[in-house]
C-alpha cells in the first residue's frame, strides 16, 4: 500500500515562491490501478515524482507498506526505487543505437544480474509486449508504438511492485495508444503490480479502480471502485 500524508511541495523563495502541492492525503491499495488526473500545471506529475522518490517533498510523508521513503538516505531511496519501482514516460527514452535486447537488459546490468538470468528475463519481457522477434533490431528502426512497447518491456523486466506511467500514450495515435493501455492493464493483472497512471484523459482514468483528481496542487476528489477492472 502507498500512503501519502500531508504532502506539500514548494519551489523558490520570496516573491518567486510557488506552491506546487499542498496538504495531499490519500492511500493506494497494493495491486490496484490508479489514475492521477489533472490539467497541465495542476501538479499531477510533481506528485508522481515525489511518490516515486524522483523528487523530494517540502513537507509530509510517503509510506510504501512499512517503508517511510523520505526517512531513508538518498542512496537507499535510489536502491529502493531500482528494486521496487519502474517508470514509463511519454517520451520513450530508448537508446536508438542499441538493440531492443540491449535496451531491456540495461536495468538488469545495473543491478548486477548474471548473464544467463538476464537473457531469460529480457526474453520474457520482450515476449510479454510482443517484441521477442525484434530482439536484435536497433531501437531506432522501430515504429513509435514499438518503441513504447520496448519502454514497457524495460520497465517490467525487473518485475516491479509499482509501475508508474506518466502520459504513456501522449505521443501515440489513438489505436496504438489503446493497445499500449490494454497491455499495461494486462500486466497489472498478470504481474500483480500496482499501476499508477498520470493522465489528463478522463476516459482512461475511469477504467482505473481509483481516480485521484488534482487541481491547483490540491486533491479535489478521490473516487474508488474496488471491483472495477479495465477493459
Amino acid at each position: 500500500m502507498i500512503t501519502v500524508k500531508q504532502l506539500s511541495k514548494v519551489y523558490g523563495k520570496g516573491e518567486g515562491l510557488f506552491t506546487a502541492l499542498q496538504n495531499i492525503d490519500f492511500t493506494i491499495p497494493t495491486g490496484s490501478t490508479v489514475a492521477i488526473i489533472g490539467k497541465s500545471g495542476s501538479g499531477k506529475s510533481t506528485l508522481m515524482h515525489i511518490i516515486s522518490g524522483l523528487d523530494h517533498p517540502t513537507a509530509g510523508q510517503v509510506l510504501i507498506d512499512s517503508t517511510d521513503l523520505y526517512a531513508m538516505r538518498p542512496r537507499e531511496i535510489d536502491e529502493f526505487r531500482a528494486t521496487q519501482m519502474s517508470f514509463i514516460f511519454q517520451a520513450f527514452f530508448v537508446e536508438a543505437n542499441q538493440t531492443a535486447f540491449q535496451n531491456v537488459a540495461l536495468p538488469l546490468e545495473i543491478s548486477g544480474v548474471a548473464l544467463r538470468e538476464r537473457k531469460k528475463l529480457v526474453a520474457e519481457a520482450l515476449d510479454a509486449v510482443g517484441l521477442l522477434d525484434k530482439s536484435m533490431v536497433l531501437a531506432g528502426n522501430l515504429s513509435g508504438g514499438q518503441k513504447q512497447r520496448l519502454a514497457v518491456a524495460r520497465a517490467i523486466v525487473n518485475k516491479p511492485t509499482i509501475l508508474f506511467a506518466d502520459e504513456p500514450t501522449g505521443n501515440l495515435d489513438s489505436a496504438t495508444g489503446e493497445s499500449i493501455m490494454a497491455l499495461l492493464f494486462e500486466l497489472n493483472r498478470t504481474l500483480g503490480c500496482t499501476l499508477v497512471l498520470v493522465t489528463h484523459d478522463n476516459d482512461l482514468a475511469r477504467r482505473c479502480q481509483q481516480q485521484i483528481t488534482i487541481k491547483d496542487g490540491q486533491v479535489s476528489s478521490i473516487k474508488s471502485t474496488s471491483d472495477r477492472r479495465a477493459k
